[in-house]
Formats: structure tokens, C-alpha cells, sequence
């Protein structure tokens, strides 16, 4: 059977969609996409507009950017008619979806930065709130992802912006189908399948189209489901068992007083679906309140800001009991608290008098985590209390008769306190779905057969306390740590967690660590946090307390073991000052708090595209504290010297396996004690049995495998490095690039574990950069001929970068071999200098300093008779170079050069991109509203260019 071509594709989807219930228009081109959109709006408001009263329409549907515009769609807009009568005009109804007008067009051309022709798109009262990008079979899906990309640079802001209503994407190969938010700071790792109640993923675009695409469910997804991220200005839509879930909720408490639970695995966003849900629920006629309770201060603060991201202003954290107890009588809808706060709220006479009012209203309480707070007397009193009100619980892990602990008042489930579970994603269906990683785990040990284990760490059949104290076997882990975190962390681009048992421990540990780096062992910044209380000392970390004594992260008003671990966190928090020039200490809670919230913030804002290097953390050292409900994508690796179980161990590892692009493949978890059994009996409880294998990474052995297929794939297509300099088409060299993508997959997680070694490959190290070299060249290929308007077949493949990754080199490590290459002797130096040359050329960074780096080495470094002088001569070479480039590009594009100078300047300090207006005001004339979008592109590139070339790397 031949493939399916794109054309049939499109036209099979088309047909369907008509058989849904779309009109099929067809729209060939700007003008008639705003002639389409004056007919609809029309017939949408039951109303006819004036040419004149169209332009006032069209002209505010131009204002703003995509998150701006999603605001637009929703809004009504007052126009003044000709006769003088003020009139609301509507773009969308939210409320009644199923009243908008569906159509669906395709082949759309659309000019802008070049000429663009959109597949199929989907317009709802005219406005184009859908765009579907598809590819033949066969094809990645990730193409059609970059396809996207592309237009929206292109052309969705030309024609008055309309493409930039667009709220979601669609893209499929007609057997994988995904949807996306309109959201460019997005990579293809959030896109996501649609999938049933159960969680099957429906892949084919057919059912996709048929489940997803009809105008009742794409309507409501649109009015209810896309949220805007207020804190990073960009649009997110819900997964399938977000949606599930809040639709399960929302219909409890519509139909009945029933309580429930949802569970959802950890990491799977429980905080968006919570808010979503809490939204939606308190515009619910019979609903008077809901409340959100976490269980500890630091969560109360991070849930604030996350709920406060996707609306502004929703919520206001409640600083003590007082402000709490009057949010709960004003007419705030959606209130935010922490347990304690609760607690005391109705159990204090002075508070409960002002809440007798409410004991018979219906409130909602939606509990985050709910095993961890939910099981002393805290959930009777509320019951008690509140008697028209309705529980509902979310948790990663719940709590069943195997992993219950007993209090006064006996084992309780998460069943016995919230009743039915009501929708379940569980850790196999996160990472089936790729919406959460495997865990990569290692038992460093000597029991361990093979592998580079450079020392014998006791972990199997011990157990003595005074084993696992010994300072000597704590020495060992530390000198391991140090050996294998560049390697586990892609030279500290990522951080690490290291939970310990106990804060004598972590003492031991922190000092060692701090002798090692002062006797010049290593470089890492770590710092340490812990609290206080008999938990501490728990060897099976529970992480939940029963009864209501639960432990704060940052109220150290309980007196700490002895004075003496008081002082030493005083002195450890000096260091961290010292290290960041801060000022915290123990002195007050609120000093405490301060210090545990820059250390969180240090590690989250590491995703952030503007953050320096100078604020890196590398390792927090914890006994309990950070382990459960902490959240940064940028930490990928878990050290454990700590017994774990059940749900304590499950949430501790997923600290791990946020999802981040390509180059983070998986959570590294290295257990320096024997957890394999507690490991397999905590996947066993949360998923089952059968998963230990999907949520584990294979061993070494196994991904070796797949790294030599892939090899042999590559050198059936260019049997040597040399051979892709004569491959005859686009086609071949896509074979190539594709080839040598999966053998860098493959490599990327090899790499990760500390037995790798290139002798067990069937390749050398010099061979595979000879063939990193080439592939890379080809990228700067396809990049040269975009910006020529040269199409091409590999636009849109994407060569995943971030996987090229190396020691970390900058202008001191090119000094020190510019150094070597000047003593070198003759014979010695032909090798060197081209040992430099290769290094450059296989290093993404260091690309585009190649030419000038090679020019002085060839012009200059011959006259330097002093090596000493080198690092001098450089400098100064490299300040004339970048005066000249400077110089050239202000007299090629007619620039203002001081202007532009202090523009450049603001982008390489604050990472801050100017806008279009900025670079125009750095012109001596501004361009015509048909050139400027093309010049201002170009002027940035050329800005982005010049400090890639010269800033980029080339400090330290």
C-alpha cells in the first residue's frame, strides 16, 4: 500500500470535521480571512458593522501580543456606532461554547518575513483559534512542531495579528497526534497526546479529531481550559487527566455532598489542576467558599505564587490565623491556608465565634497532598465544623493499608478519609506520556560486579548505626560525589539533592565536604538546611507526621536538639552568605523562612534563560526538608544515605524527573545504601509489579545496545566521517543528521552512568567528534540558507544542540592551550594546533569564535616570544576584533554606534531582547512599515551573532 500522502491527509481531516458539524469556507489569503471574519462576527452579534465600524474592530483585534490577545478574545469590546449607540461586541461566548460558529479552512497564504501556507485551520467566529500542521506518515512529528515555530516568526503577527489568536496547535503524521498551547517558550517535551477517562492515549488523527476536535469539547476546552500563565505572560492548556480530573470534581460537588481524592503522581501538575478546579468549582451557584489547604509554610507561599501565576490576584496567602478567619467571612471566593492556620482558626473561641456563620454553608476544601496532613484530629474537627462541607483530596501517593502508619486514632487509608478515588494517573501513565522521566538509579556499593565504583562503600547487610555514622564510609561517599557530579550533572549545568539520615550526619557530611573544597579537592557550592524535632531522626523518613504537630519549614520557634546543631547551621549559613553575599541566620523565623526560600528560589530560577552563573547552587544537602512538594526542573540527581519507603521514597526520587528539553534524559538517583527491595516495593504499591521496568532505566549493558544499532545505522548510510562531504542530496544529508541525532540520544544517557567508557563502544571518541564536527556543519548550513530564503527540507528537523555538550571552556581554558601550543616543541605543535582547531570546531559555543581564534594563532601568536604576555595579547586582540565587527555592522546597517552599543550591553547583562522600537531609535532613518519587521529581524540576528561571537564563553 502506498503512503498516505499530506495532501490526503488534509483532505480525509477536512471531510470529518464538516461531518462534525464545521462549515467548510474557503479562504485563500489575508484579505479574505478579514473579509470571512466581518461576515461571522456578524452573524455572531446579530448585527451588520459599517466599513467605518469594522476598522475600529479590526484595529483593537491588531493590539497586543498572543497572551494579550487571548485576553482580547474573551473580553466584549464598546464600540461607538455611526448612529451614535454604544454597542458590546462579542468575539467569543465562554459560557455557552457550543453557540460559537465552527469553520474550517485550509491553504491559507500569508506574507510576512517570507510567504507561509498553513494546512488546515480552524476559525471560531471568524477568528483563526486553531492552526493544524500535518505531516505524510513516516515523518517525525516533532517537524511539524518546528513548522510552527517557524510561521509564528514569520508570518502569524503579519495581516493585523488574526494568526496570533490562535490559542491551540494541533500536529500529526496521522498516526501520532498532539496538541500544544500557543506558548514559544515551549519545547515538542509539552505537547501532549489526548487520551480517554482511563488514560489511553488516542494517537490516530481520526479519533483524535473525533474526541478532541468537535465543536462541544474544543469549544469548552477553549473557554475553560486554557489558563494564562500570568508570571511568564504565555498561554497553557490542560493534559487530558487534568481535564478528567477537574471534571470529575466539579461534577461531585454539582450532584452531591460526597468527598473524594485524586490521584495523580507526583510531578504531574496537581497544582494547575487544583486551581483549575477551585475556579471553576466557586462560581458553582451552591458553593459559598472553597478553600485551599497545603500543610506547610514554604507550600503556602510556592502555591500562592503558582495560583497567582495562572490568575492574577486570585489568592492572598493569610499571614497569621486573624487575616485567615476574615477572608473566611468577606466575600473572598477562593481562600489559600495552611493547616495549622485552620486548625486554629476553629479550634480558638475568639476566632470560631466570627465563623458560626458558616457552619452550615457549603465549603469546599481541596487538601494538596493530603497524606501528609490529613491524619490526626485536624480532619474531625473540620468535619465537625463545617457540616455542609465537602473533602476532597489530591496526592501523589496515597496511603493504603500498606504504607499506613498508626496513631491514636489507628491505621487510616486515604479511602477512609476522603472516600472514592475519583481519577487516577499513576507514575506508568507520567512516563508513558513523557510528561515525567524515568529514574536512572545506581547502588554504589561492593557488591556491584563491573564498573568504575572507585571504592568499596558497605551498603548490603548493614545495618548498624555506628557502619553508617563512620566517618571513614562518609569520607568514601564524599570523595565519590565529588568524582561523579560533573558527570551526573552535565558539568554542574543541573543540581543535586543529597538526603541524609539524621542532622549529626549531615554535619559530619557538610564539614567534610567544607575541609575538601578548602584543601582545593573540589570547587561545588553546596550549602545545607535542616529544622528540627524528633522526625529528624526518623530512619524510614516518613515525611508526613500523624496528629497535628506537622513539621514547618521555617518556624524554628521548637528548640533545636542542642545548642550545639543550632550553632553549626549559624556557621553554615554564614558560609552561604559569603558565597552570595547574603544575610541570613537563625535569629528569627522570618530570617529562616527568608533563607530557605533564596535557596529554593536559587535552584528554580536556574530554568530561567537569564540566569548567571554566579548564582549556581550545586548541592543542598537535606535530612527531610525539600524532599516532598519542592519542585525545580533544573535539579536532576538524588545522592540518598538514608533509609527510604513507600510513598517517602517515591517522592523523594521525583524530585528528579521533572521534564526539560532533550539533554535531561532522566532523574539520577545514587543510593549510597541498599534500597533496591524498598525501591521495587514502593513502584509495586504506586503503579504495580509489572512497572518496575518502565519507570527504571535499564542497566548500562542495555543502552550500550542501543547506542551500537544506532552506530551501525550511521556507517550504513556514511561509512566514514569524510563521507558526508558527498552526500549527492537534502535527502541523504537528512539521513545523516537523523542517524547521528539517535546515536547523540544514545550517548547523552550512557554518559550519565559512572560505568561509562568509550572502550566499551564501537567507536573512539576522536571518531565521534569527527562526525559531530560534520553534522554540526551541516546545521550551519540549513541556518546560512534560511536567512537567504533558501527553502529547504531540513528547516524544520531539529538538531537537539543541548545534547553537544562539553567541559565547560571559556577564554582561560583557550589561554592555558594557547600557553601549551607556544612551549610546545615543533613536531608537537602541527599536532596541537589542530587539536585546538578540531576542538573548536566541535563545540557549539566555540563555532563562531573559530575564525578569529585561528587568525591569532596564526598572525599573532608567532610574535609573542613571552607566554607569560599571551593572556594579554589575546585581550587585547579580542577588544580590536570586536571594535572592528562593532564598527562594520553599525556602517552596514546605518546605526547610531553608541546607541546600539549600550543596547547590546543591556541584552548581554540582563538577558533582556530589545524591542523592534529600541533598534529603530539606533537608525539614522526609521524604515517603512513594510520593511521594518525584516530589518528589525535582521539587526537582531546580527546583534545575537556578535555577542555569540564575543561575549558568549569568554569570560571566567
Amino acid at each position: 500500500m502506498a503512503k498516505q500522502s499530506e495532501l490526503q491527509l488534509e483532505n480525509n481531516l477536512i471531510k470529518q470535521l464538516v461531518g462534525l458539524g464545521y462549515q467548510k469556507v474557503t479562504i485563500t489569503d489575508g484579505d479574505a480571512l478579514v473579509f470571512n471574519l466581518k461576515v461571522q462576527l456578524e452573524a455572531f452579534n446579530n448585527t451588520l458593522f459599517s466599513t467605518k465600524e469594522f476598522d475600529a474592530i479590526l484595529n483593537h483585534l491588531a493590539k497586543g501580543n498572543v497572551f494579550e490577545k487571548a485576553k482580547t478574545l474573551r473580553d466584549r469590546f464598546n464600540i461607538t456606532r455611526d448612529n451614535g449607540d454604544s454597542f458590546y461586541v462579542r468575539f467569543f461566548n465562554s459560557e455557552d461554547w457550543t453557540s460559537n460558529l465552527f469553520q474550517v479552512t485550509n491553504q491559507i497564504t500569508q506574507e510576512g518575513t517570507y510567504k507561509n501556507r498553513y494546512d488546515v485551520t480552524l476559525l471560531v467566529n471568524g477568528l483563526p483559534l486553531v492552526q493544524i500542521e500535518l505531516k505524510r506518515r513516516g515523518l517525525e512529528i516533532k517537524e511539524a512542531f518546528n513548522q510552527i515555530n517557524r510561521y509564528q516568526r514569520h508570518t502569524f503577527w503579519s495581516n493585523h495579528g488574526l494568526f496570533q489568536y490562535v490559542q491551540l496547535f494541533v500536529i500529526s503524521n496521522g498516526v501520532n497526534t498532539k496538541y500544544l498551547a500557543n506558548n514559544k517558550l515551549q519545547s515538542v517535551k509539552q505537547t501532549f497526546f489526548w487520551a480517554d477517562v482511563n488514560n489511553k492515549n488516542i494517537t490516530d488523527l481520526t479519533a483524535f479529531a473525533s474526541s478532541f476536535l468537535n465543536p462541544n469539547h474544543l469549544g469548552k476546552m477553549i473557554a475553560q481550559y486554557v489558563v494564562h500563565n500570568e508570571t511568564h505572560k504565555i498561554l497553557m492548556v490542560l493534559r487530558p487527566y487534568q481535564f478528567y480530573a477537574t471534571e470529575k470534581l466539579v461534577n461531585q460537588v454539582a450532584t452531591s455532598n460526597d468527598n473524594g481524592y485524586i490521584w495523580h503522581t507526583t510531578g504531574s501538575g496537581k497544582t494547575l489542576t487544583s486551581f483549575k478546579a477551585s475556579q471553576i468549582i466557586m462560581d458553582l451557584p451552591n458553593v459559598h467558599k472553597v478553600v485551599f489547604v497545603v500543610d506547610r509554610k514554604d507550600l503556602d507561599y510556592q502555591t500562592m505564587l503558582e495560583f497567582n501565576s495562572f490568575k492574577k490576584d486570585s489568592v492572598d496567602v493569610t499571614d497569621n490565623t486573624q487575616s485567615l478567619v476574615k477572608q473566611l467571612t468577606d466575600d473572598s471566593k477562593l481562600v489559600l491556608t495552611t493547616i495549622q492556620k485552620l486548625n486554629n482558626a476553629i479550634s480558638k473561641a475568639n476566632y470560631e465565634k466570627s465563623l458560626t456563620h458558616l457552619q452550615d454553608k457549603k465549603v469546599v476544601f481541596i487538601f494538596d497532598e493530603c497524606h501528609r496532613s490529613q491524619f490526626g484530629d485536624t480532619h474531625k474537627k473540620i468535619t465537625e465544623y463545617f457540616k455542609s462541607s465537602q473533602l476532597f483530596g489530591f496526592t501523589g501517593t496515597p496511603i493504603f493499608k500498606d504504607n499506613a502508619s498508626k496513631n491514636d486514632l489507628g491505621k487510616r487509608t486515604t479511602k477512609d478519609l476522603f472516600g472514592k478515588c475519583l481519577h487516577k494517573y499513576v507514575i506508568t501513565d507520567a512516563i508513558k506520556d513523557q510528561n515525567v522521566l524515568r529514574f536512572g538509579i545506581e547502588y554504589v556499593g561492593k557488591y556491584k560486579q563491573k564498573g568504575n565504583t572507585l571504592i568499596d562503600i558497605e551498603v548490603e547487610a548493614i545495618d548498624t548505626a555506628e557502619v553508617f555514622a563512620d566517618e571513614k564510609r562518609l569520607e568514601k561517599i564524599a570523595d565519590y560525589m565529588i568524582a561523579y557530579h560533573n558527570q551526573k550533572t552535565f558539568n554542574k549545568d543541573y543540581s543535586a539533592l543529597f538526603a541524609v539520615n539524621n542532622i549529626e550526619t549531615l554535619i559530619k557530611y557538610y564539614d567534610i565536604f567544607k575541609r575538601k573544597k578548602e584543601a582545593g579537592e573540589h570547587d561545588l557550592r553546596i550549602a545545607t538546611i535542616f529544622s528540627y524535632g524528633t522526625n529528624e531522626d526518623d530512619e524510614d523518613a516518613q515525611d508526613y507526621i500523624p496528629g497535628d504537630q506537622l513539621q514547618q519549614a521555617a518556624e524554628p520557634q521548637a528548640q533545636y536538639k542542642t545548642s550545639h546543631t543550632r550553632e553549626k547551621l549559624d556557621k553554615y549559613i554564614a558560609d552561604y552568605n559569603q558565597m552570595y553575599n547574603t544575610s541570613f541566620s537563625t535569629k528569627d523565623s522570618q530570617q529562616f523562612e527568608n533563607y530557605f526560600k533564596d535557596i529554593s528560589k536559587r535552584l528554580k530560577e536556574r530554568e530561567k534563560t537569564t540566569f548567571q552563573d554566579k548564582d549556581r547552587l550545586d548541592i543542598v544537602i537535606v535530612v527531610n526538608m525539600m524532599l516532598t512538594g519542592f519542585d525545580a526542573k533544573k535539579v536532576n540527581t538524588l545522592y540518598v544515605d538514608k533509609n527510604l519507603k513507600y510513598h517517602g521514597l517515591i517522592q523523594a526520587y521525583s524530585r528528579t524527573n521533572r521534564i526539560l528539553g532533550e539533554q535531561k534524559s532522566q532523574g539520577n538517583i545514587l543510593c549510597f545504601r541498599n534500597l533496591k527491595k524498598a525501591t521495587d516495593e514502593a513502584i509495586t504499591l504506586f503503579s504495580n509489579k509489572e512497572a518496575i521496568e518502565d519507570i527504571i532505566l535499564p542497566p548500562y549493558e542495555a543502552i550500550a545496545e542501543k547506542f551500537d544499532d544506532a552506530l551501525k545505522n550511521l556507517l550504513e548510510i556514511v561509512p566514514t566521517f569524510q563521507s558526508v562531504d558527498t552526500l549527492p542530496s537534502e535527502i541523504e544529508e537528512l539521513q545523516f543528521i537523523e542517524a547521528f541525532r539517535r546515536l547523540l540520544r544514545a550517548k547523552n544517557v550512557l554518559e550519565s552512568y559512572t560505568d561509562f567508557a568509550w572502550d566499551d563502544l564501537g567507536i573512539d571518541e576522536q571518531t565521534f567528534e569527527d562526525y559531530k564536527s560534520k553534522y554540526l556543519d551541516l546545521h550551519d548550513k540549513v541556518k546560512n540558507d534560511s536567512q537567504k530564503h533558501k527553502t529547504s527540507i531540513l528547516d524544520d528537523i531539529d538538531f537537539e544542540l543541548e545534547l553537544i555538550h562539553r567541559d565547560q571552556i571559556n577564554v582561560a581554558y583557550i589561554l592555558q592551550l594557547l600557553a601549551k601550543l607556544k612551549d610546545a616543541k615543533s613536531a608537537d605543535a602541527k599536532a596541537q594546533k589542530k587539536a585546538i582547531i578540531d576542538m573548536l570546531s566541535g563545540d557549539v559555543e566555540l563555532r563562531s569564535k573559530r575564525e578569529l581564534i585561528e587568525k591569532f594563532i596564526e598572525e599573532n601568536l608567532p610574535h609573542i616570544s613571552d607566554v607569560d604576555a599571551i593572556q594579554d595579547e589575546f585581550e587585547r586582540f579580542w577588544h580590536e576584533e570586536k571594535i572592528l565587527a562593532l564598527a562594520k555592522m553599525c556602517e552596514e546597517e546605518h546605526l547610531d554606534q553608541k546607541q546600539f552599543k549600550a543596547l547590546i550591553e543591556s541584552y548581554t547583562d540582563y538577558g533582556r531582547e530589545p524591542l523592534r522600537d529600541d533598534i529603530f531609535k539606533c537608525l539614522d532613518n526609521r524604515p517603512s512599515i513594510l520593511k521594518a519587521r525584516e530589518i528589525g529581524a535582521r539587526i537582531l540576528d546580527k546583534m545575537k551573532t556578535f555577542v555569540q561571537v564575543f561575549v558568549e564563553g569568554m569570560t571566567g
